[in-house]
């Protein structure tokens, strides 16, 4: 990377980590059951609600608990079920229509990461009516304070219901991108194992990798402090001890409990201490051929690991021997190495691919264009790369390229 760019990333992030003691972070208030809702929202005198979630969800009965303890606190709700994978602007503008045309006054997310997504950004577009969502893209762009929000995830991994970030697709474009907000961090979170009970075990493995991918990507990077380092290794640990129990048993209820839990303290991690180059390729993978976001961080992050080389190898260590993989006598480099083996070893467990299908090789150059304009400056990687170095993850995970 160019010297002086280097010196503004490196900047840039210095003084942003600085300020982390400074900023408005907070965690949501943690529930444990749907039927708890009702009573956070009429505490505050909400009456109506609107709840975002999708049509597999809505249609699969997941939702009839939570609708039955609205009726039942006599609390109005209307519902959103048009949420896509990658959710788009298109999404977010028509579930604010629904909250505006139904007189709603707070919103329910309810689904994977992508429904918590939707309902955050519609949340941003109700209190910034005359703002288009692209141009809430970046950082601290809402700065106003959300409608009371909820989030209630379905499935173990996104760590959307404690985060400050949203994820939103151009449909236009294929792009997307990313709005960073402390107003977007829901109230509360409802860590309810029930609702995952029926996920299925690809979806399982797929989300509880992307918990992972955060606790890794949060630890290893520049802008870590004690807390978010405490919380991302709780997390792996619970994800070494549950994540092939729940794939294997669906009804394992303690597994499920347990990767909800670490999806939250993962997401906790990563909103303080943000992620790196896995996540901003698989964005860009994500927005192109709308390839699962937690698909393509579980097959991207052994890859992404390794080419940081000595700069991560110390700080993997340390996870490896937090995760029991090797002890202190171990070296940097053979800390960091069974690490990565770890991680390759439960993809391998839970039978996901080592490739990602339909990438284009024509594509690649603009694709890892987006990448770096979005994790430089922002996020604290251990080892800065240019978008042709980036490049490289493109072809590394190519069907065709192996």
């Amino acid at each position: 990377m160019n010297p002086l760019k280097a010196a503004y990333c490196r900047t840039f992030q210095f003084f942003f980590k600085l300020a982390i003691p400074l900023l408005p972070y907070r965690s949501p208030l943690m529930l444990n059951s749907c039927a708890e809702i009702p009573e956070q929202l009429r505490s505050r005198g909400i009456r109506s609600v609107l709840i975002v979630t999708d049509l597999f969800i809505h249609q699969s009965g997941l939702i009839e608990p939570l609708k039955e303890a609205l009726q039942a606190a006599d609390i109005r709700y209307a519902v959103f079920d048009e949420t896509v994978p990658n959710p788009t602007i298109q999404n977010v503008e028509d579930a604010r229509r629904l909250y505006l045309k139904e007189g709603c006054q707070a919103i329910i997310g309810f689904g994977g990461g992508s429904a918590m997504d939707c309902a955050k950004v519609t949340g941003a577009r109700i209190v910034r009516p005359n703002t288009p969502v692209q141009k809430l893209k970046g950082i601290c762009r809402v700065m106003r304070r959300l409608p009371f929000t909820v989030a209630v995830p379905t499935t173990a991994g996104t760590g959307s219901e404690t985060t400050l970030a949203a994820l939103v697709t151009d449909r236009d474009t294929h792009h997307k991108f990313t709005i960073n907000d402390f107003a977007l961090i829901p109230r509360v979170a409802v860590l309810d194992a029930e609702v995952t009970r029926s996920l299925p075990p690809r979806i399982t493995a797929t989300t509880g990798m992307d918990a992972l991918t955060h606790a890794v990507e949060a630890y290893i990077g520049r802008s870590t402090t004690a807390s978010t380092r405490a919380d991302a290794i709780h997390a792996l640990e619970l994800i070494q001890a549950n994540l092939l129990r729940a794939y294997r048993d669906g009804n394992d209820m303690e597994a499920r409990r347990n990767m909800l839990l670490a999806s939250f303290y993962a997401g906790r991690a990563f909103t303080k201490s943000y992620v790196g180059y896995c996540h901003s390729v698989a964005h860009s993978l994500g927005g192109r051929y709308n390839i699962p976001h937690g698909l393509a961080n579980a097959v991207l992050l052994p890859h992404v690991q390794e080419a940081y080389g000595e700069s991560a190898h110390r700080k993997l260590w340390e996870l490896a021997c937090a995760l029991k993989l090797c002890d202190e006598s171990a070296s940097a480099k053979e800390g960091a190495e069974r690490m990565i083996a770890m991680i390759r070893q439960m993809n391998a467990g839970m039978n996901l691919p080592e490739t990602l299908p339909g990438i284009r090789r024509e594509d690649i150059p603009g694709l890892a264009a987006r990448a770096e304009r979005e994790a430089n400056p922002l996020y604290p990687v251990p080892k800065l790369m240019t978008a042709a170095e980036l490049e490289r993850f493109y072809y590394d995970v190519m069907e065709d390229a192996q």
